[in-house]
């Protein structure tokens, strides 16, 4: 640890919290980049990248500024909603690089993106299809369409983030999917350009997304045969990051590897949806000890972070590492197990359990790999208002939201008269 504490780049993360406050979240620019690097040079080592497209998945952080350096950087991006369609627009995205999923889309998120001209839409249901002819026809265009398909393959992820069991509420079964591609053929507004398949998130072993690759292929060959020859293969995101310490993420080379040896000598372009392993690593959330409350079963360091700042340990029980930002004092005293909680007034509030710190009142934590599902889920569960973000790009700090007011939480509500 350097004199002046944990640093990020070449900003010391004290000066961060002394600038902006906490709870904060502290993006690295640098690492950003180095992310979506690791994808483009994995398919220049296989001779794919002319003929790919890596489409960030705007749910991890929807940032303006992550948004507009992955844009400068030439990603496209996979949406959910009209909203990310519009942030994506407003951070200089392409329309023409977004892929749009998402199992309930309305006829106005249809609309919209048809205006904007994006890409692709994801199908997920034979509904959503006749949804999408008729918004289609109603513009006098052909929307193109994928079809997400559902493996039936296990992600041996979390089940709240495994998304290609037959049990799963996402996509169409891929025994079904040969039918809806004929009949989306069949259709007068829909243009039928590509395939789609997206297992989970947060996956450390590439052998489930290797397995679902081969049924995507085979269904695709299939297709062809028929007639129905698809432009593009997308082959979703969900590959991991390191989380704990002691249980290293794969790189993403050899992640990818065995998908991409799959693909060598197709004909089809190739898309990639991740998200999680792009901004994960990349940002951490600031956090202040307000209370050290000890007890007789668990010693409590009640923090001014919460759930509602970040609802990942209390939504998955997930782990972050949480360390000290300051320089080792030996005043502080010995470490101790502790309870890291907020004080949200839940007992899930939590945002680690049984951690060794050696702490007192005011120490500064940070909270590690909080960069993917942190800010893009916060609330303002007990009218909390939301953490500031800012982005560290070598010595700069840049303020990229700023901290909300609370009478902002309030500003679109009334009282009845």
């Amino acid at each position: 640890m350097h004199q002046d504490g944990l640093r990020v780049e070449g900003v010391a993360l004290a000066g961060i919290a002394a600038r902006f406050g906490t709870p904060c979240y502290v993006y690295s620019r640098a690492a950003l980049t180095a992310a979506y690097a690791g994808y483009r040079d994995a398919l220049q080592a296989h001779g794919l990248a002319d003929r790919s497209l890596i489409c960030y998945a705007v749910k991890a952080n929807s940032n303006l500024a992550i948004l507009n350096l992955f844009a400068r950087l030439g990603a496209g991006f996979d949406i959910v909603s009209a909203g990310e369609l519009a942030r994506v627009l407003a951070a200089g995205g392409s329309p023409e690089k977004i892929v749009f999923s998402g199992v309930g889309k309305s006829r106005a998120e249809m609309r919209a993106a048809l205006e904007a001209g994006i890409h692709c839409f994801n199908v997920e249901s034979a509904s959503e299809l006749d949804h999408l002819n008729e918004v289609a026809g109603s513009l006098g265009r052909r929307a193109p369409v994928s079809l997400r398909v559902n493996p039936d393959v296990d992600a041996r992820t979390h089940p709240y983030i495994s998304t290609g069991l037959k049990s799963a509420k996402f996509g169409v079964a891929i025994a079904d999917a040969f039918d809806i591609y004929r009949r989306a053929a069949s259709l007068p507004h829909i243009a039928v350009k590509g395939i789609d398949c997206h297992i989970g998130s947060q996956l450390l072993d590439p052998a489930p997304a290797a397995e679902a690759a081969d049924k995507v292929l085979a269904l695709v060959d299939r297709l062809a045969a028929a007639g129905i020859v698809l432009e593009h293969i997308d082959l979703g995101g969900g590959m991991g990051i390191q989380y704990r310490a002691d249980e290293p993420a794969p790189a993403t080379t050899d992640y990818l590897a065995p998908m991409l040896a799959k693909l060598a000598g197709r004909r089809e372009k190739l898309v990639f949806e991740p998200g999680r392993s792009l901004v994960g690593n990349a940002g951490l959330l600031l956090t202040r000890v307000d209370v050290l409350k000890p007890g007789e079963e668990k010693h409590f360091a009640v923090v001014d972070a919460a759930m509602n700042d970040l609802m990942r340990p209390a939504l998955y029980d997930a782990w972050h590492d949480i360390v000290k930002v300051g320089a080792d004092d030996t005043a502080t005293g010995a470490a101790m197990s502790y309870e890291i909680v907020g004080p949200v007034c839940e007992s899930g509030d939590f945002l680690g359990h049984d951690r060794l710190l050696a702490l007192r009142e005011g120490d500064l934590l940070a909270i590690l790999s909080a960069g993917a599902y942190g800010m893009a889920m916060a609330s303002n569960y007990n009218t909390r208002p939301r953490a500031a973000e800012v982005m560290v790009d070598g010595g700069s700090v840049h303020l990229i939201r700023r901290r909300e007011e609370i009478a902002e939480l309030f500003a679109l509500e009334s009282v009845l008269p």
